[in-house]
């Protein structure tokens, strides 16, 4: 006894030199998860080293607390630290053991896995379990329980990226911890021991024999009642991954955010700072703006038919060659599948863990009037998307590509984002990082120029051939129109809705380039601007986010627009490290009454007027008329809403654009292959963009929440000629044209009109 007693002397006093300092765990900050929403709540992304959610031990509910003692430690509140009688019964067990093939069991209590955790490291030697046993016995003495509690449940890994039991509880079932049932804590509980097998839905079975044990110490600790063991024994153990309802998919957009913050925070603070990440995207609108993007990106896609099978495999490879095809992911966000039997009109497909029919009307699109037997065979590789059970589609993935962006004009907060098809195959985001000519989508800040220098809607200007000298060594540059007409003079408005390239030259020409130029400055729509006139048709490179944030200046009366993607940041203490929005408001915090009455808040508008409001709104009135009085508007037109915007389309149809908006949103399209070709001859901005826009317009505004466009004041309403812009009685053939106060056509102009036009019919 003594020689023992010596010997634990010994051994102490040898392993208690260079012990780690305890202490540490009074300032514990584990890496916490950052998590990133949408502006209504739903989660987009998590960033983290380790999937933690720390929450302090009192939010921790009993029902959990106890699953782990039970399974861990029965003893935990009764030791110090050290479970003597534990000890005694897991060498016991591997006594009998040794020989059955069976692991060894250890005596760790909770306040020895804490040790371990957090001041040792997993090595199985002797000195370790010495040194454990020393500092458990020291802390138990200067720790609470539950404070050993509380770091034990916050850092234990249980499996799937799963860091403490607030995480686990979210990924294993989709519930706060709070909501767990007693069973599902159980589970919880049975992993620590194998947090890689038993979370496996493979082993579901031993599983539930895990959890059922737990279940029953917890009876035999007094924990839960007979009956209890009974009802959740019977649960069936079904893990499930985060609701829909509560989960956004926004992969460019999270891509953004994470960019932006990398840069702002670094790496350490946004892996593993906790941050709460509010950002300005719509969860309503992302949905529409993937479903519209991919369905005009497809649609497009199939009008130049099918290109014929991935690959063909022999009946005998069908699994080996399958799964080598499946892993390279390069067919996400489709499956693919091969062509195993054909049944009349019906393909039967089998891929990796699925097997299904394609039917004709759901593969129809790729035969082009072809025979069945000329277009698939048993044997082909096809990429297909599920749409029931068993039943699936036909596709392809698109060999173009584009971006939309949906975004609030008047802030400039982004609402929607979409970088491309699909971010599994690249994550280039086609909205912010894509640099491309935007074409007659750019004509809108020729024509608002021109409004600036004293021009009106009703001016006109030459739409004639026209010759530009491009410099020393260089030919003459001869723009012409897209259907290689003149209409002669012409009002500006037609102009613009007409999108005339030889009068926007002619336009250029009378007002000079360099106008032109500070315009695209003002707007950053570039940086460096060339006084080039092959830019007045849009021959320079800028982004889709630019475009849209140039126009959103206009929809908002001047004011200049820089596209943000952040509401607010929080650190894990609440405390406010990033606010998107800037401005002032007095009042916000406090009810304040002058002479009996509410005081309204009062918020600061900061943003930068770069353009008179008047000659803003002028502009937005001739896009409503590219809207109303074209051909390529009609798909617009159907929706019933008070909408604008201008087609872009660029030489030799490499570009397709749309920027269109309403009072309250603006969306920005563009379509084009990353390695610029022709889209097609007669593929334009109205052909491929516009329905895009059209169709997520459809969606994201209701016509009882359409708003007309704002009219400044100092703005007068005539009725001009659609023809001539001057004043007119008629009833037809007229428009109701927006001049500035004072530069308004006088009747006078149109009777002289009138007048000489007879004159040279007489002569």
């Amino acid at each position: 006894m003594l020689v023992g007693g010596v010997a634990a002397a010994y051994l102490i006093s040898v392993y208690s030199k260079d012990l780690p300092d305890y202490k540490q765990l009074e300032a514990y900050d584990p890496p916490v998860a950052t998590r990133l929403y949408t502006a209504d709540g739903k989660l987009v992304e998590e960033y983290a080293k380790e999937n933690r959610l720390f929450v302090p031990i009192t939010a921790i509910p009993d029902k959990v607390k106890n699953a782990f003692i039970a399974a861990e430690d029965k003893n935990f509140y009764s030791h110090n630290g050290i479970d003597y009688m534990g000890i005694v019964r897991a060498a016991i067990q591997n006594v009998m053991n040794v020989g059955s093939g069976r692991n060894m069991v250890g005596g760790s209590t909770i306040t020895q896995q804490v040790v371990k955790n957090f001041l040792l490291t997993n090595e199985k030697s002797i000195a370790r379990k010495v040194k454990e046993a020393i500092l458990s016995y020291r802390i138990s003495n200067v720790y609470s329980k539950d404070r050993i509690l509380e770091l034990y449940l916050n850092q234990i890994f249980l499996g799937h990226g799963s860091y403490g039991v607030v995480s686990a509880a979210l990924n294993y079932f989709n519930k706060s911890v709070e909501d767990l049932t007693v069973g599902e804590a159980a589970y919880l509980a049975t992993l620590p021991k194998a947090p890689t097998t038993l979370s496996s839905t493979k082993n579901l079975d031993q599983s539930v024999q895990r959890r059922d044990y737990v279940l029953r110490r917890m009876v035999e600790d007094e924990m839960i009642s007979e009956e209890d063991y009974i009802k959740y024994s019977k649960e069936p153990l079904v893990l499930s991954s985060r609701s829909a309802n509560h989960v956004a998919k926004a992969d460019f957009f999270a891509e953004t955010v994470r960019r932006i913050l990398l840069d702002k925070l670094g790496e350490k603070e946004l892996y593993e700072g906790g941050l709460y990440i509010l950002t300005s995207a719509d969860s309503r609108l992302q949905t529409i703006a993937e479903k519209s993007l991919k369905k005009g990106l497809i649609a497009f896609d199939r009008k130049r038919g099918y290109r014929g099978a991935i690959e063909k495999i022999a009946p005998a490879d069908y699994k080996v060659k399958l799964a080598e095809i499946d892993l390279r992911d390069d067919y996400a966000p489709y499956k693919v599948a091969v062509i195993d039997n054909i049944n009349g009109t019906d393909l039967h497909v089998q891929g990796i863990g699925f097997d299904g029919v394609i039917s004709k009307k759901n593969y129809e699109w790729a035969l082009r009037s072809r025979p069945m037997a000329k277009v698939f065979a048993v044997g082909d590789v096809v990429a297909v998307a599920r749409i029931d059970d068993k039943v699936f589609s036909l596709e392809q993935l698109p060999k173009v590509n584009g971006g939309l962006v949906a975004m609030d004009p008047h802030t400039g907060r982004v609402l929607a984002m979409v970088g491309g098809f699909s971010f599994g195959r690249s994550k280039f985001n086609r909205v912010t990082q894509a640099k491309r000519q935007p074409g007659s989508s750019f004509k809108p800040f020729v024509y608002l120029t021109a409004l600036e220098n004293g021009f009106t809607p009703s001016s006109i200007v030459e739409d004639r051939p026209i010759e530009v000298d491009q410099g020393p060594g260089m030919p003459l540059w001869r723009p012409r129109n897209y259907y290689r007409d003149f209409l002669g003079p012409t009002t500006l408005r037609r102009g613009l809705e007409l999108s005339r390239n030889t009068m926007t030259v002619n336009l250029a020409q009378m007002i000079g380039i360099e106008p032109i130029v500070e315009t695209a400055r003002k707007f950053n729509i570039s940086d460096d601007p060339k006084p080039m006139y092959s830019m007045v048709l849009g021959a320079m490179e800028t982004s889709l986010i630019r475009m849209a944030c140039a126009y959103s200046s206009l929809v908002n009366g001047g004011k200049k627009i820089e596209a943000s993607y952040i509401d607010l940041v929080q650190d894990k203490k609440g405390k406010n490290i990033l606010v998107g929005d800037t401005r002032v408001c007095e009042y916000c915090h406090e009810i304040k009454f002058e002479k009996g009455r509410l005081q309204l808040p009062y918020i600061e508008d900061n943003r930068l007027q770069i353009i008179d409001p008047q000659n803003a709104y002028q502009l937005v009135s001739i896009l409503e008329g590219a809207i109303e009085h074209t051909v390529s508007g009609k798909p617009i037109q159907k929706l019933g809403l008070s909408l604008a915007g201008k087609t872009g389309t660029t030489n030799d149809s490499h570009d397709s654009w749309f920027i269109g908006f309403s009072q309250q949103l603006l969306v920005g399209i563009y379509v084009g292959f990353d390695r610029p070709k022709s889209l097609g001859a007669r593929e334009s901005g109205s052909t491929i963009a516009l329905p895009i826009f059209a169709d997520f317009m459809k969606d994201a505004i209701k016509v009882e929440d359409d708003m007309p466009f704002r009219v400044p004041s100092g703005i007068k309403k005539i009725k001009v000629n659609y023809e001539t812009g001057l004043p007119s009685m008629a009833k037809y053939g007229t428009i109701y044209e927006s001049f500035k106060d004072g530069s308004e056509p006088k009747m006078v102009d149109a009777i002289d009109f009138l007048e000489q036009e007879e004159e040279e019919a007489d002569n």
